[in-house]
């Protein structure tokens, strides 16, 4: 998959094992995402980028039955084939919880505690005909992925 990260500095593109880009304060050692050029929980202006693991365990989730509205911009979400969409926290072990747009599950598959890893997905095509990606989380490790997929898709 090619296409254009739907913002520089969230997470490695291209690659073949995407990651997140997060950062971590040289004050308290806390790890945030997306990276900012202070520490939310110090304060402290010591941040140093820090790639986030790949994968993690769905710590909690839920799901839209309706399109998001304005000013939403993606086309992943949309039509009557993507709803419900899902939007979970993922734990990424010893760095943070994230919320992330889930892929690949259904209100029957989903549950609390699945490990899950990192993938990127078409967003949108803009106005010059580029495409758009974006992260989410789909069930699995990456290595089962991998072997379920023979590598289809980034990361999937």
């Amino acid at each position: 998959m090619a296409g254009e990260p739907i913002a520089e500095g969230l997470f490695t593109w291209p690659s073949e094992q995407p990651r997140l880009i997060g950062g971590r304060c040289g004050e308290c050692d806390a790890v945030s995402f997306p990276r900012r050029h202070g520490c939310p929980r110090c304060g402290a202006v010591a941040v140093t980028e820090e790639l986030l693991g790949r994968e993690g365990t769905l710590w909690t989730w839920t799901s839209q039955g309706f399109a998001p509205k304005e000013p939403f911009n993606g086309t992943v979400t949309v039509g009557v084939e993507h709803l419900p969409w899902f939007v979970g926290l993922v734990e990424i072990p010893g760095q943070l919880r994230l919320e992330a747009l889930l892929v690949g599950v259904t209100a029957e598959t989903i549950e609390i505690g699945m490990p899950m890893h990192l993938v990127v997905v078409p967003w949108r095509v803009d106005d010059e005909g580029r495409e758009i990606v974006t992260f989410a989380f789909a069930p699995g490790t990456a290595e089962q992925a991998v072997h379920d997929s023979e590598g289809v898709g980034a990361g999937a």
